[in-house]
């Protein structure tokens, strides 16, 4: 078959069937997965409505069945970032209802052998058809209580949970949230709940252990993140919802041990069959897994990786990253330089004390987010690649056969307009950088000879997360019209071990600007891009980074900041609980340290700051307040740079709302056509109220 012809369209312009609203429809959000029986169960975000959060369920080969009714929606404040909004029982799921974060059970019996369009039907428990019934009490103030991360008890009589409490914040020397462990009965005979852990700042993954004899947590305090230091316990249980005494079985605060790397960060711990604590530690530098028995003072390597993990940063509730198959064996999910991939762990035949890992082959998979075991040889996903955004699998460990459940980017565009990842390690200063390249592709189109492509540098959030290399719809928004996009795992990004994401430690503004800066420049240098048409985006702490690089260099023709941090003190001293303390790490103690804080905000550097922005802001934001982004706009405006505001009502940090998906990437291609010069293909309206954009 002879060569598509090649139509020669300036960088910018090409024409793409990626339009900002198949972005928004192919943006569902996938979570989980959780198994029972031959169910297989997860949640899906839906920015068509409304961003509501629905519970969906699939038996063998018949259809997905939503399982919760509008206007219910499963997602928790907690945290603010939430994550554990639900979890199974044994014959119901228990959810957190966005609206007034109360808890709630819904009967859910086997729907094998119901067909389509029977989703809701009931039959069997004691409510159901009854819909979902509210357990928890009614705060006093709306939302006052918020809950997450809960597990059943073995004998069904009650369960154990994380709940937040924003009762009386203000009054006496309460300046904050209370976090806690509650047991809440299930029965109907009035009793109410028990707190069984209080004291801790912060505490997370209540699990039980298979006989219900032990509950196991973990906790940490501010100012640590739980990235940084957190501690595991474990309790015995008795009757009447009470604990025994507590035993610290790993990362304690001041732990040194483990040839003196310092505190451990711990997470994701579970029991497993046999009565065994298994979670993930980073005492050696990268996130291991180690167990426990109880009865037992010391804790065993499981693993014992260098170069690679097991573990991530735990930004919201559930982060595990192994699941354990009916018969003993492990399979988990190894990050490598922010690729994931799969290994199954087993004893090794040789008798050593940490397990064999043997590879998983499981082609296109790169991104791994939660995974559970289903059967002999079988664990299911959710799980992205380079050519595939989010999906539900069930994998066959032996055979690598992949059995998709539900599949998030069904928007009907040819794979030939998607740009594949390409791994970039560069120089930064005196030391080497991580980012992913995205070159612009389009199966039939071609910048005009002797030019370059315009590029867009991104900066992920967190800061302490990492860019993966899985398909990401809004990067090929960018490559489908024309731009390079280079995504950057600046120093502090996690997937590279405890060391790389020390690197901004005390180093906010100054490791993530050069990396991103030095990253843009490389690309210019080798001449995959116009060095001259380059433009920087982020939200959040990624939006602070595009401001901090705006003001520090002359690199960049443009900037888009979404919801980002513009004053540092002001973020120290008006954001939410989890992250109130965030900064000591990555600037400095406050007050103590406010000549840093002052240094290094964006808002008291305008005068350097002559590169046109554009700024993208929820106005319901309680991590980055609105007020950030108006100080920006302001001082802007009285500068005379050319630029432009566009506020969202009804969004919180993110945008999850399929219209103001559409709107902000929309806006944003029009602004960099007003700026790099050139005519997108796309009939866009501009933003109102743009100075100097005309």
């Amino acid at each position: 078959m002879a060569d598509q012809p090649i139509h020669v369209v300036p960088f910018g312009s090409w024409p793409s069937p990626i339009s900002a609203a198949l972005v928004a429809a192919g943006g569902v959000g996938l979570g989980g997965p959780a198994v029972r029986g031959g169910e297989t169960w997860w949640s899906e975000l839906r920015p068509t409505e409304g961003a509501r959060v629905v519970l969906v369920s699939r038996t063998g080969d018949g259809p997905p069945l939503d399982r919760l009714d509008a206007p219910f929606s499963a997602r928790t404040r907690v945290h603010e970032y939430g994550g554990g909004a639900w979890w199974l029982g044994a014959d119901c799921v228990y959810f957190t209802n966005w609206t007034d974060q109360r808890l709630y059970r819904l009967a859910t019996p086997s729907v094998q052998g119901r067909g389509e369009g029977q989703g809701q039907a009931r039959t069997g428990g004691d409510d159901a058809g009854a819909g979902p019934r509210v357990i928890t009490a009614e705060p006093t103030v709306a939302a006052g209580w918020r809950y997450a991360d809960g597990q059943e008890h073995p004998d069904g009589q009650w369960l154990a949970c994380v709940r937040e409490d924003h009762h009386g914040i203000g009054v006496g020397d309460k300046s904050e949230a209370s976090n806690e462990i509650i047991g809440i009965p299930l029965g109907d005979d009035g009793e109410g709940p028990a707190v069984l852990v209080s004291g801790p700042d912060f505490v997370s993954t209540p699990r039980f252990s298979p006989d219900g004899r032990w509950l196991s947590w973990v906790q940490w305090d501010h100012p640590d993140m739980p990235w940084d230091r957190t501690a595991l316990c474990a309790a015995p249980v008795f009757a009447n919802m009470r604990l025994g005494n507590v035993q610290v079985v790993a990362g304690a605060v001041g732990d040194t041990a483990g040839a003196g790397h310092g505190p451990a960060s711990i997470h994701g711990a579970d029991w497993t069959a046999d009565g065994r604590l298994v979670f993930s530690s980073d005492r050696n530098g990268y996130w291991n897994l180690c167990s426990w028995s109880p009865g037992r003072t010391d804790v065993a390597a499981v693993t014992e990786l260098t170069g690679a993990e097991i573990g991530g940063p735990p930004w919201v509730f559930g982060v595990k990253r192994w699941t354990e198959l009916d018969d003993g064996r492990m399979v988990v999910a190894v990050t490598t330089d922010a690729v994931d991939s799969l290994a199954v762990l087993e004893p090794d035949p040789d008798g050593a004390t940490t397990a064999k890992l043997t590879p998983i082959a499981a082609p296109g998979l790169t991104v791994v987010s939660g995974l559970q075991g289903t059967g002999p040889g079988r664990v299911a996903l959710v799980a992205a690649g380079p050519m595939s955004s989010p999906v539900v699998v069930e994998l066959d460990i032996e055979s690598g056969a992949l059995d998709i459940r539900r599949q998030a980017d069904e928007i009907g565009v040819d794979r030939s307009w998607y740009s594949t990842a390409q791994a970039m390690r560069f120089p930064s200063g005196d030391r080497w950088a991580h980012a992913f390249f995205y070159p612009p592709t389009g199966p039939d189109l071609a910048g005009p000879a002797d030019t370059a492509p315009p590029l867009i540098v991104m900066g992920h959030g967190g800061p302490t997360a990492h860019a993966g290399s899985a398909l990401n719809l809004k990067i090929q928004y960018w490559t489908s019209r024309g731009f390079a996009v280079v995504d950057v795992n600046y120093g502090g990004s996690s997937g590279f071990g405890r060391a790389y994401r020390d690197l901004l430690r005390g180093s906010w503004g100054i490791v993530d600007v050069e990396d991103c800066i030095n990253a843009a420049r490389r690309l210019a240098a080798d001449g995959r891009v116009d060095g001259n048409r380059l433009a920087i985006r982020g939200g959040s702490a990624g939006g602070f980074t595009v401001l901090a690089s705006l003001i520090g260099s002359d690199d960049f023709a443009a900037g888009t900041s979404l919801y980002g941090v513009a004053d540092l003190t002001a973020l120290a001293t008006d954001t939410h609980k989890f992250e109130s303390r965030y900064l000591d790490g990555m600037i400095g103690p406050y007050p103590q340290r406010r000549d840093l804080y002052e240094q290094r905000s964006p808002i008291n550097h305008t005068d350097r700051l002559s590169s046109p922005l554009l700024v993208l802001q929820g106005l319901e934001d309680e991590i980055v307040p609105p007020n950030q982004s108006e100080a920006i706009v302001a001082a802007l405006a009285a500068k005379g740079v050319p630029h432009a505001y566009v506020a969202f009502e009804g969004e919180q940090h993110g945008f999850r709302r399929a219209e103001n998906i559409v709107r902000s990437l929309e806006v944003e291609l029009w602004f960099y056509g007003r700026i790099l010069g050139f005519e997108p293909a796309d009939v866009i309206q501009p933003a109102e109220g743009a100075v100097g954009l005309d």
